[in-house]
């Protein structure tokens, strides 16, 4: 019986260290998660591949796949869109393999709204003292904005309630192994069992 994958979404304030957590489980032995790849209209850098790296489209094929509700979230950034589409994430999940899709809280928010069954995962810090401390470490912001990030991110944890579960990222490997513990408790879940074994029964 082959079980459809899940789509996995982690998400977070910036600061929070959700891109050093997902290269963390990706470099895991045995992880068998397929990376989200993402559509924009920007042009290719050398040595990226359509289809690998990104999806490359034209700036009037991506808003007409926005007419079209071809994408889960998008948001545009320095004059070119970014955004995650629908056929790629349920195409994969078909397949039975789990996608794994690192956002912003904005955009996890749209997701939510498109695509109710998926597994939405909250990094949350230790501490808003820690977050300053991370944001302040990178060395590449103003005080100002990094007032602004925080004032950000205290918005973005209220809306801790969207997600399924909160993971804290205490230590890069313990997130790590929560992570991966809950995606194998869903995989678990008895309304997701229960359908392949009637499906079973019924081919008797």
């Amino acid at each position: 019986m082959r079980e459809k994958g899940l789509l996995i979404v982690l998400s977070g304030p910036s600061g929070v260290g959700k891109g050093t957590v997902r290269k963390a489980i990706f470099s895991q032995p045995g992880t068998a998660f397929e990376y989200s790849i993402s559509m924009t209209t920007r042009l290719p850098r050398q040595g990226e591949v359509d289809g690998v790296d990104y999806f490359f489209k034209k700036r009037e094929e991506f808003e007409a796949l926005i007419e079209e509700g071809k994408l889960l979230e998008y948001a545009e950034f320095v004059g070119n869109y970014y955004g995650t589409p629908v056929d790629y994430v349920r195409e994969t999940i078909d397949s039975g393999k789990d996608v794994f899709l690192e956002i912003e809280v904005q955009g996890a928010k749209q997701v939510r709204e498109k695509f109710p069954e998926g597994l939405f995962i909250f990094l949350a810090p230790p501490s808003l003292t820690e977050l300053e401390s991370r944001i302040v470490t990178r060395g590449t912001e103003t005080e100002e904005a990094i007032k602004g990030r925080m004032k950000v991110a205290k918005e973005e944890i209220e809306l801790m309630d969207l997600y399924d579960y909160v993971v804290e990222n205490d230590h890069v490997d313990a997130a790590c192994a929560r992570i991966n513990a809950i995606v194998i408790a869903e995989h678990c879940r008895r309304e997701r069992v229960a359908i392949l074994y009637k499906k079973m029964l019924e081919a008797e």
